[in-house]
């Protein structure tokens, strides 16, 4: 469980697209005035074979944004989940069995049909070498070439396909912190809210790496399963080790109100601020694309909303299928329909690199977030009456 439940939204959560905005800004003007700042800090990397696997900065930041969710789960309030046996079996359905599919197939459609003209039907993009691989210049591996890059061994995959890994890699992070907020704000059940977000991230720990595998795979992109596993130890496995531990230790010298009251409170904004700081390294990078065709933004977040709105109703009309009382019924559609930004972040810098289509599509589902989210409220709070209503 995670402690505290959010009365209001918080500066940096209510302005979050405002600060992506301007993340975006800054980040371009940075690429323009200052090329080589943001490549110099991604070049401080840990490299295997040649091929940079881990940028020490972008791992410090991400590292950041994930300690103070983990933080906070109560994981003896785990267990009590299985009082609410439908809505903990639909959400779970609905994020891993129905979500990650239905986001390949829409992103495929729109990406590699409809909008690849758009995009460029022979863009390239070029992406970090598939980890534990070390393949010779002019190799092709799935729909990548091996080419050398300002010294350091790359893969060139067509542009769209990129852009694809990064709409997959969003699809299977089901749940982020934020949706405590939205639960909290269409008046759902707060405890079922902060059980699933805890679920969600153990499950994460065993099904994020193979589902994302199978899709890139299919996707006929490179699977770099070292690099999977690799990336959910680091941005999940490793800060919620360190969030369960330093959690006990902190409510056994301090106390739990003081670690309610005062330690949550000082890191409610880091996670934010280290999202936001990544934010401009990644578009420092990414700047002359969009100044170039500002439009790709746009091609990528039409999918992803569309995404965002179906599975949003399929949880929902199942809700109301199966009788849910309305305080079930809104955060369990609602759980499926956010996504769990930061690890699909963190997942497309490792895998596919800092600069890289992926980790741009990544970064246009956070700046969708909170305006999609919040029309989804309007739309439970508008809706009460279609489900029983549950007092207290």
């Amino acid at each position: 469980m995670i402690e505290g439940k959010a009365r209001k939204l918080g500066i940096f959560e209510r302005y979050l697209t405002l600060w992506v905005i301007l993340c975006i800004v800054i980040g371009i003007v940075l690429g323009k005035l200052a090329p080589g700042f943001a490549k110099s800090l991604d070049a401080m990397a840990i490299y295997v074979n040649g091929a940079p696997v881990v940028s020490i900065p972008i791992a410090i930041c991400l590292f950041f944004m994930m300690y103070p969710i983990m933080v906070k789960i109560d994981f003896t309030e785990v267990l009590k989940a299985g009082k609410s046996v439908k809505p903990v079996g639909l959400t779970l359905f609905v994020n891993w069995a129905i979500k990650p599919f239905t986001m390949y197939a829409i992103a495929l459609l729109f990406l590699g049909v409809l909008f690849r003209g758009f995009i460029g039907a022979d863009a390239v993009d070029l992406v970090k070498m598939p980890f534990g691989l070390d393949l010779p210049i002019g190799a092709a591996y799935g729909v990548g070439t091996i080419v050398m890059e300002n010294g350091v061994k790359m893969m060139q995959v067509p542009l769209w396909r990129s852009y694809l890994a990064g709409c997959i890699l969003l699809g299977i992070a089901p749940c982020t912190a934020m949706v405590l907020v939205w639960g909290y704000l269409a008046k759902g059940n707060d405890g079922h809210t902060l059980i699933m977000v805890a679920i969600n991230s153990l499950s994460m720990l065993f099904l994020y790496g193979p589902l994302g595998g199978f899709l890139l795979g299919v996707g006929r992109l490179p699977v770099p399963w070292q690099a999977l596993v690799l990336s959910i130890a680091i941005y999940v496995a490793l800060p919620l080790v360190a969030g369960y531990f330093s959690r006990k230790w902190i409510i056994a010298v301090k106390g739990r109100n003081w670690f309610e009251e005062k330690f949550l409170h000082f890191l409610t904004p880091i996670t934010i601020i280290a999202l936001l700081i990544t934010l401009v390294l990644l578009f420092s990078f990414k700047g002359e694309i969009i100044l170039s065709n500002p439009l790709t933004i746009l091609w990528i977040a039409i999918p992803l909303f569309i995404q965002t709105n179906l599975i949003f109703w399929i949880g929902y009309i199942a809700a109301k299928m199966w009788k849910f009382n309305y305080r079930d019924a809104a955060p369990s559609a609602m759980i499926g329909a956010s996504n769990h930004f930061e690890v699909a972040i963190a997942t497309a810098t490792m895998l596919f690199g800092l600069s890289s289509g992926a980790a741009l599509a990544t970064v246009v589902g956070v700046l969708i977030e909170v305006p999609v989210m919040l029309m989804l409220v309007k739309i439970c709070l508008k809706t009460q009456n279609w489900f029983a209503v549950q007092e207290g």
